[in-house]
């Protein structure tokens, strides 16, 4: 089958005018210890449809991501393209294991196709948040090595909401993983009952026809994906299991090159997998994907808060409980994630604070803890005695009785200031309201930091008007 037949309207368009270039990528290996890395090339392919974005957004000047890579043209030394990024290395580093053992992970790297020889750089954070370059590669469009084969066709593409040229929009990308043939149907009533809570949620609401909506099922020969934890494996089309980094609800995919080569059927900058089953569970990377267990009763809502990670480079604002990384503790760097700081009297969102609001802002601290901690010694009891996810959902639906006893009673409850206790700490982070989507299931809005976050990601991507 020939991609660009699922693409009439833009071939016939990219006759008539300068074609867009094709989408080059770069998969390699990441390898480390939490005390050293290496890069290694892989391959680089030439994906089978054209490059999905606008020129105009192809240098990113939003400084997120924990790593950030550039495309330098050989011949004139212009970076032709550049986008901040987060991996899975870049969160298994701090975790435990990796101060015992190496480990490596796939990982890619997408831009347009250069018209000739290219620089690519990748760089790396340093202690004091400044971009430092770790790796360096020379490509030249013309190598007869590049893989330029079309991958195994994973199965229809389904337009769920086409707004306009990809090209004008940001393509977002629902994948399925763990349907059968049987349930294809049924991904797809998942998926577009998922994206219309994304798009009731505010800032993307106001911005819906800035979006396509792509949706691509692999089928599975089992349903449901790997959950070991409880001895279930899989081997699902895209990979995704549970239990990421020893943490029963944190789901990826560690299979990046098969994820790659199924989602390159689809003109996407963004993606989510939507995993089929009910056990509560997700995960979401800035710049890589994010994941939701698709028939849990808070799927809803962990859809919208894992695409704000992997959307917009979101800080968790949550606090009490327990994640599989280590956060540095003994510093607190100013983060590089636009809804925390480091620094309450000043925080990147001044433009935003409330007139006259007292920084730090005060609100109901210890009231909230001592319940939240109640409730995840809780979750960890029925999750060690492998009780049915019904009692976790009635356990969370208790809690956000109680969260709603504490928060939204007081004088600065809805006001924009920096309420301490965020990016997984409870003292020494600040996030800008008393209660977001990134740190509650309330039924909250974004704050207003994220929101701002999230427009100026949606302003990067489309062309301006």
């Amino acid at each position: 089958m020939n991609p660009l037949r699922l693409f009439p309207t833009l071939f016939l368009a990219t006759c008539l005018t300068a074609a867009p270039p094709r989408t080059l990528r770069v998969d390699y290996v990441h390898t480390g210890t939490a005390s050293s890395e290496l890069f290694s090339l892989d391959r680089t392919v030439q994906e089978p449809l054209p490059w999905p974005g606008h020129s105009s957004g192809n240098l990113d000047t939003s400084n997120l991501g924990k790593y950030f890579f550039d495309v330098v043209d050989v011949a004139s030394g212009q970076v032709v393209y550049s986008r901040g990024f987060c991996s899975i290395y870049g969160e298994w580093e701090s975790t435990d294991e990796a101060k015992k053992m190496a480990r490596s992970f796939s990982e890619s790297l997408r831009f347009p196709e250069p018209n000739g020889p290219v620089k690519v750089r990748v760089k790396k954070r340093d202690a004091h948040n400044h971009f430092q370059e770790v790796w360096s590669f020379a490509l030249d469009p013309k190598d007869i090595f590049i893989d330029r084969a079309l991958p195994p066709n994973p199965g229809s593409l389904l337009a769920l909401q086409k707004s306009g040229d990809p090209t004008e929009k940001v393509d977002f990308l629902i994948l399925g993983d763990g349907y059968t043939q049987a349930e294809l149907p049924k991904f797809e009533k998942d998926a577009r009952r998922l994206m219309e809570q994304l798009f009731a949620t505010s800032p993307y609401k106001e911005h819906r026809q800035d979006f396509n909506v792509w949706g691509l099922c692999p089928p599975a020969r089992e349903s449901g994906i790997a959950r070991p934890s409880t001895g279930i494996q899989r081997r699902s089309p895209l990979g995704c299991t549970y239990d990421a980094f020893g943490s029963e609800r944190y789901v990826l995919t560690f299979e990046n090159r098969t994820l790659r080569d199924v989602a390159a059927f689809a003109p996407y900058e963004f993606m989510e997998i939507l995993v089929n089953g009910d056990t509560y569970g997700g995960g979401g990377i800035f710049g890589l994907y994010g994941t939701v267990a698709s028939d849990n009763a808070f799927s809803p809502y962990i859809f919208v808060h894992e695409f704000g990670h992997h959307f917009a480079g979101l800080a968790d604002e949550y606090y009490t409980s327990d994640v599989a990384y280590e956060t540095g503790k003994d510093q607190r760097p100013e983060p590089w994630e636009p809804n925390a700081t480091a620094n309450p009297n000043n925080p990147k969102w001044k433009a935003l604070l409330t007139p006259g609001i007292p920084l730090p802002t005060p609100w109901a601290k210890a009231e909230f803890e001592k319940a939240s901690w109640a409730f995840q010694k809780e979750r960890g009891q029925i999750r060690a005695a492998r009780r049915p996810e019904a009692e976790m959902e009635a356990l969370m639906n208790r809690q956000k009785k109680v969260d709603s006893a504490f928060l939204g009673q007081d004088v600065w409850s809805g006001k924009v200031g920096a309420f301490e206790g965020a990016n997984y700490e409870a003292t020494g982070y600040f996030r800008a309201q008393e209660d977001c989507i990134m740190f509650t299931r309330d039924e909250v809005p974004f704050c207003a930091a994220c929101q701002d976050a999230i427009r100026r990601v949606i302003r990067m991507y489309t062309p301006a008007r």
